[in-house]
């Protein structure tokens, strides 16, 4: 199991796992109420919208996956990160759906409709450095560095 989330009043949980399966548990009984399948990747992250009739999945196979959770089918499939989806989260209001990726970005979502409404991404932390030209560093350190956002054109 990757990640758990309860739903806003507290009856319900959703799992996420390896397998790219979801399952929504009744917490009182312990009871498995539905497992939600379509992802080709590990679930990486789940989160219930704010009147808890949905559900947001990230996953391995770089998407996001919105779920009706009363019928456990999938509503919406969002594409844009080129990288596992490691997060999601809803705004309060449940308008926006967030995401966060090892492709260095996060990701607004218009719901919804899935639109993606911003994409936002941090500099890294030698963003922007040049490197071009400097002695001393194995090519090992310059490949970091580059990794890193440093600039090298050699």
């Amino acid at each position: 199991m990757w990640s758990v989330a309860s739903n806003p009043n507290g009856t319900q949980l959703a799992s996420g796992s390896q397998d790219g399966t979801i399952k929504l548990w009744d917490m009182a009984t312990g009871e498995c109420l539905n497992t939600f399948q379509g992802n080709s990747g590990a679930v990486w992250s789940v989160a219930f919208n704010p009147d808890g009739t949905q559900l947001a999945s990230a996953s391995q196979d770089e998407m996001i996956r919105l779920w009706d959770i009363s019928r456990g089918e999938c509503l919406l499939i969002l594409r844009g990160h080129t990288r596992r989806v490691c997060s999601v989260a809803f705004s309060r209001d449940g308008k926006t759906l967030l995401s966060g990726s090892q492709d260095e970005s996060m990701r607004l979502w218009s719901l919804p409709g899935g639109e993606e409404c911003r994409i936002l991404k941090p500099d890294r932390l030698y963003e922007g450095m040049n490197i071009t030209g400097v002695t001393g560093l194995t090519e090992s350190q310059k490949v970091t560095l580059k990794s890193l956002g440093a600039i090298d054109g050699d």
